[in-house]
Parts: structure tokens; C-alpha cells; sequence
């Protein structure tokens, strides 16, 4: 298997008539999403150039899909610029992508035009109602290779330009099925996707579904803001595998979601993204008491992830989820600051990556590129390309990995090399906090604890001095109704830094 087409080609070969994908307001069997994705594929044929960028300018929803696939049966790649995000963020993603074409629909039609006035912007309705080629996709497929990339993801970068993240067919092939094979995924499964077709999270959801024929349920962007509408949908919709962010899961548990409805066909939860809080996890395994939880991690550049740990009910988390161990045909590890490989617990290092799964590198960043995907320092006689994530981490007594926060989250404060992350965990423990974020203010020099809860601050402030060292706890406390989040769910920290 060559590229990721096959596993839609396979599925709707078997049993083309069987829900492949819904959104709550339209549905498509397999193959019918088949042949639609070959119709806009055939009509890109000539307009798109193989190997080059094809922005999707959509909400998440079934005809997103046919964008997708259909870029891809064209020989293209693609790469979904959110049409909620603020203009000046969607025109750095083209500035640095430089595509040609854009694939929209009437809702966003006009938009499209504002934004991207360089481009041919196509309807993908009016693409779908075309003829398909098949001596043309064949000619097509028959030029291609694993290695060719199948899309390219865009993350913060820390110039304050988005860095595009490609990654080819093979990673994704070489991924999934370990994935899918692994926690059991199977035809009988109804996976809920939460992450925005922008996040690499969606990309197990879309990939498992097709792989291994199950249904996928592309669950409403609205429905996130509150809970009760979200468990409804999903009570519904008879989910069984649920690939989220912790902040999703978060949202749910924190507003007491899981008292008013509980999703009870779930047998199977991941999550990734950031630190679980354990009080959340605990509020969805005792709504969920015969589900498996799994905690993934790894960053966008490495395919999805690179390591896994499975939840043991019984065992006490004190000191933290383990993010496991590494994905078959993935190595991950940890180098010291002189790149030295270092095996022992206990002591900390960048978590580094390599295998199949490591991406091709970041669009039209040359340089990006060579800091972050570099030679094995371990083997000088030849080049193999790893990625240093720049997440720090140790080993545990069992041997299991644990993440330790950012390499630029570790601060010199009072003459101590202090982690954010360790902070943080100390106050995810105190009773009364939902969640935590801890921020250091360079200017002033001066830590800053950020959370939500029920517990005030001089309470807090003392539970920290009796678990932390004194240069440890933050000078300065802030309680909020709710933690900003980005559009990916994560803890927005740059609008936290307005509060210094």
C-alpha cells in the first residue's frame, strides 16, 4: 500500500453501501464519498500541479472530506486554513504555502475571494457534480510514491510566523495501521472526531475510519460550547471510540456534563495535547466504568504520535501520567544537552524521535528544518533523521516515559532552574482547582499561577507553600471563571501573558 486512497478504495470495495461519514446534517455512504472525491479529483486534473499545496477554506463537514480526497487523487496535497481564524493568520499560511488554489463552498465563497485574491478559488459543489477521468487519475496514480506528501499542518512558531508542518502518505500509512491494529479499531466502530481538520488529532479519526471501515461522526464545532447539547449529539449518535483533546474532555467534566448525560456505547478513550488532570480523568472513567483510557502524546511533526500508556484503574498517579512507551516502528528517546543518549531514571532530557512516522520537514523552512529534523547523533558512520521535539522528559522507575513541560518552559528564578510543568502539577493536585497554567514573566522576574476553581487564592497559595519549595510558588495568583483556550483546545498562554 502506497497511498492512503487504497484505504477508502478497500473499504467501499467490501461494503460501499455503509455510512462511511456524517455531520449531523448529511451523510455519505462509501461509495458515494468515493465517487465524489474522484469527480473533484478529476477536476482538478490540469489545474493543480502534482506535489504542490491545495488550500481547503471549509468548516469541518462531509464535503471537507471530498476536498481532501480529492486533492489527493490529483496528486496534490492539502492543508485546511480555518475560515474563522483571523485574516492576517489565514494570509501568513498562504504567504508561506504560496498555493494557487482554493477550494471552498458557497458559504465561504466570497470570503475566499477577499482573502486569497491571487488564487483560482473553486466550489467544491460545482466540483463534485463533474465528470470523472479515470484514464486521468490513473496516470496519476501511477506516477506516485509513499513518499509524496499528503498534507501539511500549520502550528505556532516561535517567531510568530506559522510553521507548516508536511507529512507524506507513508507516515500516515505506516502509522495507522499500527494504530488501528493496537487498540482494536474495527468496522463495528463509531468514532466521535472533536479536532478541528487542522489538527493532527483529526487525522487518526479520518484515517482509522477509512482504514478499517468504521463510521465516522464529524461532531459540530457549536456543540462544544456547551455541554449538554454536545452529550446529546453523542448519546445519539452511539459513539464507541473517542480520539480528544484533554481540553474537550475537560470541558465536559469541569461543567458537570457527564451528571446530566453520560455517552454509554463509549469503549475506548484517548486523549492528548496537554497534562490530563487527573480529577477529570477519574469523573469520565467512573462515568464510563468498562472504557479503556489511553494517554497519547507526541507533536504534529512526528505523524500523530509517538508514544502511548493505557490507563490502570487501580494504580496511583501521584506523581503523574506516564506517556508511555513508544509506538511500534517509532523510537523515542531522550538526549542530554551534550547528545548524549541517557537511559537511567530519573534524569531529564530532550524527548527525540525518530522512524517512519517523522515528517518531511517544514514547508519552505529550510533552516527551521535543519535545527529541529537532524542526523542521529548516535550513529555518526550514517544519516538517519530524527526529531528533537524540544518537550523534556525522564524515565520513571518502570522504565516508562514521563513528560517533564517545554525545553523553553524551564526558568532561572532565584537562582534555581525551575519547570513550569512541575508547578502546574502541584496545583492540578490541590483540591478545588479544575485547571492550572504557570507562566513566568521575564521583565519582572516573577512566576504567575493562573487558575480556575473553587478554591480562593490565599488557600491555594497556602497548599503550594506546603508542597513546593518557596522559589517555587508563584508571587503572584489570578483565579478565572474559565482558562483561555486556543482554536486547537489548548491553554492559550499568549493571552494569560496580558494579565502580567
Amino acid at each position: 500500500m502506497t497511498n492512503v486512497l487504497e484505504y477508502l478504495e478497500s473499504t467501499a470495495g467490501k461494503d460501499g453501501g455503509r455510512i462511511a461519514v456524517c455531520d449531523g446534517n448529511k451523510e455519505y455512504t462509501r461509495s458515494r464519498l468515493m465517487d465524489l472525491s474522484r469527480r473533484v479529483g478529476s477536476a482538478l486534473l490540469g489545474i493543480t500541479e502534482r506535489r504542490s499545496p491545495v488550500i481547503v477554506f471549509m468548516e469541518k463537514n462531509v464535503d471537507t472530506l471530498t476536498a481532501f480526497f480529492g486533492i489527493v487523487y490529483a496528486g496534490a496535497f492539502y492543508t485546511l486554513i480555518d475560515p474563522q481564524l483571523p485574516s492576517l493568520r489565514q494570509r501568513q499560511v498562504q504567504d508561506s504555502l504560496k498555493a494557487s488554489v482554493v477550494l471552498t463552498d458557497q458559504e465561504y465563497l466570497e470570503r475566499a475571494k477577499e482573502v486569497f485574491p491571487e488564487c483560482r478559488i473553486l466550489d467544491i459543489e460545482t466540483l463534485e457534480k463533474g465528470e470523472i477521468d479515470p484514464d486521468g487519475l490513473s496516470r496519476v496514480r501511477g506516477r506516485h510514491l509513499d513518499t509524496d506528501p499528503l498534507y501539511v499542518n500549520f502550528t505556532s512558531g516561535s517567531t510568530g510566523v506559522p510553521k507548516g508542518v508536511l507529512i507524506c502518505h507513508r507516515s500516515v500509512l505506516d502509522f495507522i495501521g499500527v494504530f488501528v491494529g493496537l487498540f482494536g479499531i474495527r468496522e463495528d466502530d463509531v468514532i466521535a472526531n472533536q479536532a478541528p481538520f487542522d489538527f493532527d488529532v483529526s487525522v487518526k479519526d479520518i484515517y482509522s475510519a477509512m482504514c478499517c471501515g468504521a463510521k465516522l461522526v464529524l461532531v459540530p464545532r457549536p456543540l462544544f460550547t456547551t455541554p449538554a447539547p454536545l452529550l446529546d449529539f453523542l448519546c445519539e449518535q452511539k459513539p464507541t471510540v473517542m480520539i480528544w483533546a484533554v481540553s474537550a474532555l475537560c470541558l465536559v467534566s469541569a461543567f458537570h456534563g457527564l451528571e446530566y448525560r453520560v455517552p454509554e456505547t463509549v469503549r475506548l478513550v484517548m486523549f492528548s495535547g496537554e497534562v490530563m488532570p487527573m480529577k477529570r480523568l477519574r469523573d469520565w472513567m467512573d462515568h464510563l466504568p468498562q472504557a479503556e483510557f489511553v494517554n497519547l502524546y507526541g507533536p504534529t511533526e512526528i505523524t500523530c504520535n509517538c508514544t502511548w500508556h493505557r490507563i490502570d484503574r487501580e494504580r496511583d498517579y501521584t506523581d503523574g501520567i506516564p506517556i508511555g512507551r513508544s509506538f511500534p516502528n517509532e523510537e523515542t528517546f531522550l538526549l542530554d544537552e551534550k547528545d548524549q543518549e541517557i537511559t537511567q531514571s530519573g534524569q531529564t532530557g530532550e524527548i527525540c524521535v525518530r522512524g517512519t512516522a517523522v515528517g518531511l520537514g517544514y514547508w519552505n523552512m529550510a533552516e527551521q528544518t535543519r535545527q529541529r529534523f537532524r542526523d542521529d547523533p548516535r550513529t555518526p558512520e550514517y544519516s538517519s533523521v530524527i526529531y528533537a521535539t524540544g518537550d523534556l522528559g525522564r524515565y520513571n522507575e518502570q522504565g516508562e516515559l514521563l513528560f517533564c513541560g517545554r525545553r523553553d518552559d524551564q526558568v532561572k528564578y532565584m537562582g534555581h532552574r525551575i519547570e513550569l510543568a512541575e508547578i502546574e502539577l502541584a496545583m492540578n493536585r490541590v483540591p478545588g482547582v479544575e485547571r492550572s497554567c504557570c507562566l513566568f514573566d521575564e521583565k519582572k522576574e516573577r512566576l504567575h499561577g493562573f487558575y480556575c476553581g473553587e478554591i480562593d487564592l490565599k488557600n491555594l497559595a497556602r497548599i503550594l507553600k506546603e508542597q513546593l519549595p518557596v522559589f517555587m510558588v508563584p508571587g503572584r495568583l489570578h483565579r478565572l471563571e474559565a482558562l483561555p483556550v486556543t482554536g486547537r483546545g489548548k491553554i492559550d498562554r499568549k493571552a494569560l501573558r496580558e494579565n502580567f
